[in-house]
């Protein structure tokens, strides 16, 4: 069974909680066609190569039709030619959208959890807030576990709690609002306030 592992104050282990048993039978796939809409989704579009209508000049015909030994040609637009349009170019028209309905978006968050779960990298704590606005503080959260980097997750990070996470690296502070199924598979390790992991859990 996957187990959440649950810290006190003092971040040190205090207890486990189990992830509800529909977790075990979620299919990768899942997480695999969210993260695809997810990136899609946010993939810039503003690649544009001309083609011969939006190239300049091209009103006069180069050469004659015959006489010259030379292959007919019409307008120097022509992609043939160094300086004219581009052949089947990009353009910024093209729709990257990929649909995914509400079912498997959650079942792509779960999928993620249960993945952190998994590999003892998913903790859930009372609270992430550090009134203090020190960056120091908010690193010892991180620095305790020992892991590459650290999602952290708040039900609603205040301003001192924002400035205290900001400047390191290695971690990136969510509200509870912003949370998906990419951020807890791009981060080694997740940190989520019991607030916020109850009412995911209480999903059905």
């Amino acid at each position: 069974m996957s187990q959440a592992i649950l810290l006190n104050d003092g971040l040190t282990q205090s207890g486990v909680s189990e992830l509800p048993e529909r977790y075990n039978g979620i299919k990768e796939h899942n997480l695999y066609l969210y993260v695809k809409s997810y990136l899609a989704s946010v993939r810039s579009n503003n690649a544009q190569a001309k083609n011969r209508s939006m190239v300049s000049g091209g009103g006069k015909k180069p050469w004659a039709q015959k006489g010259g030994g030379r292959a007919r040609a019409g307008s120097i637009t022509s992609p043939v030619f160094v300086g004219g349009g581009v052949s089947h170019g990009p353009n910024n028209t093209k729709n990257y959208f990929i649909k995914i309905n509400k079912k498997q978006k959650k079942l792509a968050l779960e999928f993620a959890l249960k993945q952190k779960a998994d590999s003892n990298s998913l903790f859930v704590v009372d609270s992430i807030s550090v009134p203090s606005g020190k960056t120091r503080e908010a690193y010892a959260k991180f620095k305790a576990f020992n892991k590459k980097n650290m999602l952290f997750v708040a039900q609603k990070s205040d301003e001192r709690t924002f400035l205290a996470f900001r400047n390191i690296q290695e971690c990136y502070l969510i509200d509870a609002d912003e949370l998906n199924a990419y951020l807890i598979a791009a981060f080694r390790s997740v940190m989520i306030e019991k607030a916020v992991f109850d009412e995911i859990i209480k999903r059905g």
